[in-house]
C-alpha cells in the first residue's frame, strides 16, 4: 500500500468518524436542537432543488473572490515593500499593529455606515480585515530572502523579470500560499458577517433568516455546502498548485 492510499482510507475514516460522532450526539442531545446528518442533507436537496443554495452561494463566492483578490494585492504589495525598506516598515509598523488589532465587527459596521449598505462598503470591509494579516506574512517572506541569490544574480547581470521570476518570487511562494490559505480561511467567514449585518442575499443572509425561524437544520445545511465546497477548492486547485511551484526546490 503507497501513501496515497494510505493518507485515503486514514481520510474517509476520520470523515466516516465526524458523522458517527454527529449521528450519536443527534440522538443523545435532541434532534430538534442538533439535527442529524440525514436531515441536514435532506434540507441541502430541498433548497438545492428550489435553486436557493445554488443562488446564494454563488453571491458569496463572488464576494469571497473578489475580496481575496483584493486583499492579496494590496497586503503582498506592502508587505514585501517593508521586508524590504527599513524606513518604510518603521513608517507603516504602526499602521500594522492598528489594522490588526481592529476587531473586525467594528470595520465593517464602520464601512456600512460610511459607505452605506451596498456592495462596495461590503467587499472593502471584507478586505480591510485581510490586509494587514497577508501584509505581516509577506514582509516576513521579504525578509527572509537569501541575500546570496541576489548578490549572484546582480553579478551576472540577470535581467529584471527574470530576476524577479527566479530569484525572488519562488522564494516567496511558501509566504504567499499561508497568506492565501489562512486568507480564504478567514474570508468566507468575514463575508457571512458582512451579509447578515446588511446584505440581502448570500449565506449569511440565508443564516440570518433560518437563525429568526430557529430553522438549525438549515444552518447546518448551507454551513456544510459551503465548507464542502472551500474543501473542494483546497482540493482541486489550492494543492496542486502549491505542488507545481514547489518543483523548483
Amino acid at each position: 500500500m503507497n501513501s496515497l492510499q494510505s493518507n485515503a482510507i486514514l481520510r474517509s475514516a476520520s470523515v466516516l468518524l465526524f458523522f458517527i460522532i454527529w449521528q450519536v450526539s443527534s440522538l443523545v442531545v435532541n434532534v430538534d436542537l442538533l439535527p442529524g446528518p440525514k436531515e441536514v442533507f435532506l434540507k441541502i436537496i430541498e433548497e438545492a432543488e428550489s435553486y436557493e443554495l445554488f443562488i446564494h452561494t454563488s453571491i458569496t463566492l463572488k464576494r469571497v473572490f473578489i475580496s481575496f483578490l483584493i486583499a492579496m494585492f494590496i497586503g503582498t504589495f506592502f508587505g514585501i515593500y517593508m521586508g524590504r525598506n527599513k524606513k518604510i516598515n518603521v513608517f507603516l509598523d504602526d499602521w500594522l499593529i492598528l489594522g490588526l488589532n481592529v476587531p473586525a465587527l467594528v470595520i465593517i459596521i464602520l464601512c456600512y455606515v460610511w459607505f452605506g449598505l451596498n456592495e462596495i462598503a461590503a467587499i472593502l470591509a471584507v478586505s480591510l480585515n485581510k490586509i494587514p494579516m497577508v501584509a505581516v506574512i509577506m514582509r516576513e517572506g521579504a525578509r527572509a530572502i537569501e541575500r546570496d541569490y541576489i548578490e549572484v544574480a546582480k553579478f551576472y547581470r540577470i535581467p529584471k523579470k527574470r530576476f524577479y521570476l527566479k530569484v525572488i518570487f519562488p522564494q516567496l511562494y511558501p509566504y504567499l500560499l499561508s497568506s492565501a490559505r489562512s486568507g480564504l480561511s478567514l474570508i468566507w467567514k468575514i463575508v457571512l458577517v458582512v451579509e447578515l449585518l446588511g446584505r440581502s442575499n448570500g449565506v449569511g443572509f440565508k443564516l440570518y433568516g433560518f437563525f429568526q425561524f430557529f430553522d438549525i437544520s438549515g444552518i447546518l445545511a448551507y454551513t456544510l455546502a459551503f465548507v464542502l465546497l472551500i474543501i473542494f477548492v483546497e482540493f482541486i486547485l489550492v494543492r496542486p498548485f502549491e505542488r507545481k511551484i514547489s518543483i523548483w526546490k
